[in-house]
């Protein structure tokens, strides 16, 4: 078996074979190139679709930007990052559509045992021995804000028209219509026709 099918099946994977690291390398050159263009130049948001798993086709980042693979990330349409995107998507990273991200936004689809010989020193089915990892993934809905500096940790779903507070780690599964924060993240109350803020225009 492959170690991406093991990603993909949630098993243990070896992130050192030379199967994933060239995956990872493409991504990484590629990141590397967007973030030393200038936002102006009208050839770099093309660079994302070359490494990207899929996006809609109205999208911004803002860069820098760094996928640690891209071709495990989807992404729907009219997305928006800012400044200092960091994905980590060994699993499978889903976002939906008119998704909105602040600056500093990470997302982590990965994992390492607890324990120290699992994590260090795992002795696979052909006999070799490297570090260890896992990945469940992330869900993320349609309409949602995710504020800056926030985290959001491997195996969550976070549903649709969601907003999360700035600087919240996100651990467990948080629902479709509310406003969430904090360290550990939590629903705080559904979002409602009484937070609008059209009487501001």
């Amino acid at each position: 078996m492959r170690e991406e099918e093991k990603i993909f099946q949630g098993k243990l994977f070896d992130a050192r074979k030379k199967e994933l690291r060239d995956l990872k390398h493409k991504a990484h050159k590629l990141c590397q190139k967007f973030n030393s263009m200038d936002e102006s130049d009208e050839n770099r948001l093309e660079l994302v679709k070359k490494f990207i798993g899929d996006i809609g086709e109205k999208y911004y980042f803002q860069g820098p930007i760094q996928f640690n693979y891209g071709s495990h990330t989807q992404i729907g349409q009219n997305f928006f990052a800012n400044f200092n995107l960091t994905i980590m998507d060994d699993g499978k990273i889903s976002i939906g559509d008119n998704v909105m991200f602040g600056p500093n936004v990470s997302l982590m689809a990965t994992n390492h045992p607890l324990i120290a010989k699992e994590r260090i020193s795992m002795e696979y089915e052909d006999g070799h021995v490297s570090m260890s990892e896992y990945a469940k993934g992330i869900t993320i809905g349609n309409n949602v804000w995710i504020a800056c500096n926030v985290v959001v940790i491997d195996g969550v779903k976070i549903g649709d028209n969601v907003v999360i507070g700035a600087g919240s780690i996100v651990t467990k599964d948080i629902p479709s219509d509310y406003l969430a924060y904090g360290n550990p993240c939590k629903p705080i109350r559904k979002i409602t026709e009484k937070d609008s803020k059209k009487h501001l225009l």
